[in-house]
């Protein structure tokens, strides 16, 4: 990928970038397990709601993915911290390949509960994936150029969010098993590509004390220590949580548009077209401050979206709120990641990166599980609505209560002085 090189050209590196073609095959296999996942998402959901017409039922996808995220909270950052990076990136994404495979035997099963099963596997994978991702990267760009790497994975990560779903509710069309026959092949071609990052052993940790508790909890420790940090994990925590929309999108595709998988495909893909057009612009042009305000004007943006979405009774009126889900979505992504790997030592990367998997996951997973809950109490609109404007409280609450998120300036030199 001659462009990655390009891209990283000129950022105020005082060295020349390590292993050139490391950065280019992580960002490959990262893109591609990305892929891997949005398809078994897509067409998991889609499966569960048409066996059992219940949003109750979709919400519970979120708990199975909820709980490896708590069970293996502690472990993944060790694992990231101690053993080789690329070693875990590829075992974590292997789970990809061998969880899909398993659903091609659950699809045709009239039981659902062997698919929440094979969820939380493929969640548990998922779990490892996430923090090893985020603490390999800094390792594979240049001394200021991490700004403009985050933004450059997650625009290519975008592509997968771009194609991926779309093609999940495509091949669903051509029976339940085609899509996850798929995501095992794809997931297995990520894995190849992490033998092109080469060995990356993760920065030593003291090995007398690493099974100690203090050194387990040392990632919460840290992120407890630091305003900045602690404020942004904790607001996407509570955006996520109160306005996500993804559990109740094969409802919208069904009940609300009359559709079939592919328009789930397309809803799927709408966020992905608004993030990547944004991660995009960003990758060459990235921000430099304001880096806390950013934050939660996009928290905001994310909220009224939500709303909008709700609200809509015409499926491209629907589209254009969920690109711009996506959109916000992405510039918080990146200035929470930006933030957080910039303030953290290496050492202590896998650990801080496992506790933001933690808190990004839960969001998302148990955001889901409220969905379906409050969903099937006070109905999906009004459940959507009320979600996007807790969002926007949030972001105006955490402006008020969080001084310091609300001064941080530079991404990469730490906040300004108040």
């Amino acid at each position: 990928m001659p462009h990655v090189e390009k891209l990283l050209t000129g950022v105020g590196a005082a060295r020349p970038v390590p292993y050139k073609n490391a950065l280019a095959s992580f960002i490959a296999a990262d893109t591609l397990f990305g892929c891997a996942e949005d398809i078994i998402v897509v067409a998991t959901g889609w499966l569960i709601f048409s066996k059992t017409k219940s949003t109750f039922a979709l919400g519970m996808i979120g708990l199975a993915g909820f709980m490896p995220l708590i069970l293996f909270s502690l472990l993944t950052g060790i694992a990231t911290d101690r053993f080789d990076r690329r070693s875990v990136l590829a075992l974590s994404g292997a789970a990809f390949s061998i969880g899909a495979l398993a659903l091609c035997f659950a699809a045709n099963l009239d039981a659902v509960w062997p698919i929440y099963l094979i969820v939380v596997f493929i969640s548990s994978g998922k779990a490892f994936l996430s923090p090893v991702s985020k603490a390999l990267l800094p390792n594979l760009v240049p001394q200021g150029g991490l700004t403009r790497g985050v933004a450059l994975t997650n625009s290519f990560g975008g592509t997968a969010r771009l194609l991926a779903p779309a093609i999940g509710g495509l091949l669903y069309m051509a029976g339940p098993t085609v899509p996850f026959l798929a995501a095992a092949v794809i997931g297995a071609a990520g894995v190849l590509f992490c033998i092109g990052i080469g060995p990356r052993p993760a920065a030593r940790i003291d090995t007398t004390t690493n099974t100690k508790w203090s050194t387990l909890i040392a990632g919460f420790v840290f992120i407890w220590s630091s305003p900045i940090v602690l404020a942004a994990m904790t607001l996407d925590l509570v955006a996520v949580l109160l306005a996500g929309v993804s559990a109740l999108m094969p409802y919208y595709a069904q009940e609300i548009f009359q559709a079939g998988p592919w328009a789930l495909g397309i809803m799927r893909t709408a966020p992905a077209v608004g993030g990547i057009l944004t991660s995009s612009v960003l990758a060459y042009w990235p921000l430099q401050r304001r880096a806390g305000p950013t934050l939660l004007v996009v928290v905001a943006i994310y909220g009224l979206a939500t709303i909008g979405f709700g609200l809509s009774t015409n499926f491209y009126v629907a589209l254009f709120f969920l690109a711009m889900l996506g959109a916000s979505d992405s510039v918080s992504m990146l200035v929470r990641q930006t933030l957080v790997q910039a303030q953290t030592p290496d050492a202590m990367r896998g650990r801080v990166s496992a506790v933001h998997t933690l808190l990004a996951g839960s969001s998302g997973e148990l955001g889901e599980v409220e969905s379906g809950l409050l969903s099937a109490v006070i109905g999906v609109v009004p459940c959507v609505v009320v979600g996007g404007v807790a969002a926007v409280i949030a972001a105006a609450a955490w402006a008020v209560l969080v001084p310091a998120l609300r001064r941080a300036d530079r991404f990469e030199r730490g906040p300004a002085a108040p």
